[in-house]
């Protein structure tokens, strides 16, 4: 803990927080301002929102085929597109917070977008699925594709401001809401799983069983209900002081960048660079980071203020971290997807007359994540704490990467599990018998879904933590944009990786056969546990050279 932070001991309960103020523009008050009782309200948004988003997307495909007629693969590349352009609107959403509006107003501005978009979905639904080219179906499916993507830029202006707004109620520079802030983050992903589970257990079934109107209207209502409990919370929140208020944050650092390419050609005997401030740091760097910061960032120190370039340096940094954790998002990718067509050969009765839909199965994932998230905070936190002696337990990137190893497990249970549903298949003479049941229990398919839960409160967490914490202050939502585009990317990158392979094996024995039992889907999840493997040891070196920007916190 540097000296900061250890002289906020000495401040009283009441004492003003350092540059930010309260929904008046006066200072903000420690103790009535702020911290939990603001977090928690923010808390609730964010649940909401989940709750409407993933009661959206967990079941459009069968809309899609149902009521627009479409075939499988034109609805999957439907909502492939469609989550692709909410991620890329994050950056939008992250850019206008940061340059213009400020996180409150864009998530009031956000939160109507969605609402209307959700309206205008349940207004779609109320037209009778029809099978020929008439007015109707052609207003429906213009109301329907308008509201699908206000949803998606509500939910680009949502994503990256509310958990940055959330985290801004505790004061990094004071050591006890500096550690609550890590247990916020915990807490945060925790919860906002409960709405995902929510939604997956109830709205699913209204949509499949009484009525579309209910499934899309019902979360326009949830969030009606979110943005007036945000409200509810204005007079508690704490904003933060927008510094350089002439200048938007991108367009500052765009221009140390800018000023980089300009003098990119210049020798490297004519950088100019302050080696004093940097002595103390070298023999923590790698080679190639001090080179890179040398002969890129080195000579704008001239044209640039000293703060624009270090917060360029501080943008700089993230991407080894940030290409690194796209091994995560790869494997994220596959749960909706193969993990899901594992489970619906197998055998999934529960009881007579009722099998367990097998896209439910990513049910557990969550309920994963809710039964470990306060394992995490109230054990395992406290004991790595006490062994450390860091106060969150470990730092942001060993959080991170041990949820990628984790992850790596993961997919060598799936690789393990998916060879025995195989040798099953063969035992049985079920190899030619695509649409057969396997007589092996979906059960088997339990510790896979649980270990990914466990990886995503270490990995998802810790990203979420580190992506917030550690780009410039005035671009915070940035960096949660950044975070989340790592799991759009992820799935790109998943796609491009099965289209390769399915190029190079489709001749002779696809690993992706629409009979499974003649696919090998264990070799596609062997492949991806090396590729991961090698990703953690990328990971592990970037790590190790990496310097926090230290904001109160270790």
């Amino acid at each position: 803990m540097d000296s900061g932070a250890e002289s906020c001991l000495l401040l009283p309960s009441d004492s003003v927080v350092t540059d930010v103020v309260d929904y008046r523009g006066q200072p903000a008050i420690r103790s009535k301002s702020g911290r939990w009782k603001s977090a928690w309200l923010i808390i609730a948004v964010e649940v909401g929102e989940r709750f409407a988003y993933y009661g959206i997307l967990s079941n459009l495909i069968t809309y899609l085929t149902n009521h627009f007629h479409q075939s499988t693969a034109s609805a999957a590349e439907t909502v492939n597109v469609w989550v692709g352009t909410v991620s890329l609107l994050c950056l939008f959403g992250a850019f206008i917070a940061d340059s213009y509006l400020g996180r409150y107003r864009t998530i009031i501005v956000a939160s109507l977008l969605y609402t209307l978009g959700l309206a205008l979905l349940a207004v779609s639904a109320m037209f009778p699925p029809t099978t020929s080219e008439s007015h109707s179906s052609q207003m429906q499916v213009m109301l329907f594709f308008i509201g699908l993507y206000l949803v998606a830029f509500g939910q680009g202006g949502h994503k990256p401001c509310v958990q940055a707004f959330g985290a801004d109620q505790f004061d990094e520079h004071h050591p006890e809401e500096c550690k609550a802030r890590s247990s916020f983050f915990t807490w945060w992903y925790c919860t906002m799983c409960g709405g995902i589970l929510a939604a997956l257990l109830t709205l699913n079934y209204i949509q499949d069983n009484f009525s579309w109107v209910l499934g899309f209207g019902i979360p326009c209502l949830v969030m009606i209900m979110a943005l007036i409990v945000f409200l509810l919370g204005t007079k508690t929140y704490r904003f933060h002081i927008e510094g350089h208020k002439d200048k938007s944050p991108f367009m500052r650092i765009g221009r140390v960048f800018a000023a980089a390419l300009r003098n990119r050609r210049k020798s490297l005997s004519n950088i100019v660079i302050d080696e004093e401030s940097c002595t103390h740091k070298a023999h923590q760097c790698s080679k190639q980071f001090i080179f890179l910061h040398k002969a890129l960032l080195g000579p704008v120190e001239e044209t640039c203020s000293l703060n624009d370039v270090e917060d360029a340096k501080a943008m700089l940094r993230l991407i080894p971290i940030w290409s690194t954790s796209l091994f995560f998002g790869i494997v994220f990718a596959q749960v909706p997807t193969f993990f899901t067509k594992q489970g619906a050969t197998m055998d999934r009765t529960i009881s007579a007359g009722f099998d367990i839909p097998a896209a439910s199965l990513q049910s557990l994932v969550y309920l994963g994540i809710i039964i470990f998230s306060p394992i995490y905070d109230r054990v395992f936190v406290p004991i790595a704490k006490s062994i450390t002696k860091t106060p969150s337990g470990i730092t942001m990137l060993q959080r991170i990467g041990t949820g990628i190893f984790v992850s790596i497990i993961t997919v060598v249970v799936a690789a393990l599990v998916e060879a025995k549903r195989l040798k099953i298949a063969q035992e049985y003479g079920l190899v030619d018998e695509p649409n057969a049941t396997v007589p092996m229990s979906v059960s088997w398919l339990i510790p896979q879904y649980f270990l990914f839960g466990i990886a995503e409160v270490f990995t998802m967490v810790g990203l979420q933590e580190f992506f917030y914490d550690q780009v410039p202050n005035e671009l915070r939502s940035l960096g949660l944009a950044l975070y989340s585009l790592i799991f759009g990317v992820g799935s790109f990158l998943s796609s491009f990786l099965i289209s390769v392979i399915e190029e190079v094996t489709g001749k002779d024995g696809s690993w992706f056969a629409n009979n499974l039992n003649q696919a090998h889907l264990d070799y596609f999840y062997w492949l991806l546990a090396g590729l991961s493997l090698m990703g953690l040891s990328l990971f592990i070196f970037f790590a190790k050279s990496y310097i926090y920007n230290q904001k109160g916190r270790i």
